[in-house]
């Protein structure tokens, strides 16, 4: 089988980023198997690496064109596969009345840390980045939303990398709260389910409150990772409105932006990010059962390994030293948009009386 030649200058950049993902992987493997535990992902671990190779030297004029693939299309059938690891049916569990109180702190949470970004001088989309971060899942969350709204490069490296350091610290932070104030089970789980970035931290966090604490932690998470969908379609409305109005203000639209096409009349049409209507696709098909079952647990594999392999991508696209200057205030507004969210969340807990 021959390789098609228009992929060919893709494939050296493709090889680095696949090495790239491999040391990460096999880097959170040693953490496991020597000291029993994983302080660091294998995705930040590959940004981290990438950005160690691209500080230390510059990738070649060969290696740009693979580094860009990766970062761009891997990233967004990434994205897509994720939608296949989330059920509707998830939330029939949960009650109409958590499930509405968790859409709230969503919400809510969104809107204030972008304004405590805006508030200390980020960029909008470096500020969307950490409040859709620090408010749904994290690291998943700011990877699909960065394509929607364009973030650069440098935003996303940052935003990735203060949100992964403040998901550890509350991996060990919660459990600490939840012996010195009395918490109920019920009440940890959901605290840990409504603030914890990713579900094997959320696991991590409710372990010491045992299986209750794991179920309840693992289901609101759960509830909340669901609002990552209409908040990458409700984004995609608004930077498609914002396009519209540089249009009509008279600027040029970018001609290779992915939201529209010329048909042959010359007239732009405006469409839905294929990747967004894709997870919403997968989403739907899991829900109603047909994706078998038996393939969902590989599609989440794949789909862990292809954002591997974009954040590879990523770091080798990212100089630190064009991060470090915005590092003081990015830690500072994720920081404060952490502590807004455990607020919001202790005041669902105490209005639902759990």
């Amino acid at each position: 089988m021959t390789i098609p030649h228009r992929f060919l200058p893709v494939l050296p950049g493709l090889a680095l980023c696949c090495a790239v993902a491999f040391a990460a992987v096999a880097g959170e493997y040693i953490q496991s198997a020597v000291f029993g535990v994983r302080w660091v992902e294998s995705l930040v671990l590959a940004i981290a690496i990438g950005i160690a190779i691209r500080s230390l030297r510059q990738p070649g004029q060969s290696l740009l064109a693979g580094i860009d693939f990766s970062a761009k299309l891997l990233l967004e059938l990434a994205i897509v596969m994720l939608g296949a690891s989330i059920s509707l049916t998830a939330m029939k569990g949960a009650g109409a009345t958590l499930i509405a109180g968790i859409a709230g702190v969503v919400i809510l949470s969104i809107s204030i840390s972008y304004g405590i970004g805006r508030l200390f001088g980020l960029p909008p989309k470096l500020a969307t980045l950490i409040a859709c971060g620090n408010s749904i899942c994290g690291n998943s969350a700011i990877v699909a939303v960065a394509p929607v709204i364009e973030a650069d490069r440098k935003e996303i490296a940052a935003a990735l990398t203060f949100t992964a350091v403040l998901g550890i610290a509350a991996v060990f932070f919660l459990p600490l709260l939840y012996f010195r104030t009395g918490m109920s089970v019920p009440q940890y789980g959901t605290l840990a389910g409504l603030t914890v970035y990713a579900v094997p931290q959320v696991i991590a966090a409710t372990a010491p409150a045992g299986l209750l604490g794991v179920q309840t932690g693992t289901l609101v998470k759960l509830v909340r990772v669901l609002m990552l969908g209409p908040v990458l379609l409700v984004l995609g409305a608004i930077m498609k409105a914002d396009l519209r109005h540089e249009t009509i203000g008279g600027r040029e639209v970018p001609q290779d932006d992915f939201r529209f096409y010329a048909n042959p009349s010359g007239k732009r049409i405006a469409l839905v990010p294929w990747f967004i209507s894709g997870f919403g696709i997968m989403m739907m098909l899991r829900s109603t059962g047909l994706i078998p079952e038996a393939a969902i647990a590989p599609m989440g594999q794949l789909s862990s390994v292809l954002t591997i392999i974009a954040m590879a991508a990523l770091g080798l696209s990212v100089d630190i030293r064009s991060v470090a200057h915005a590092g003081g205030r990015v830690m500072a507004v994720a920081t404060l948009s952490l502590a807004s969210l455990v607020t919001i969340s202790f005041g669902l807990i105490a209005l639902l009386q759990l």
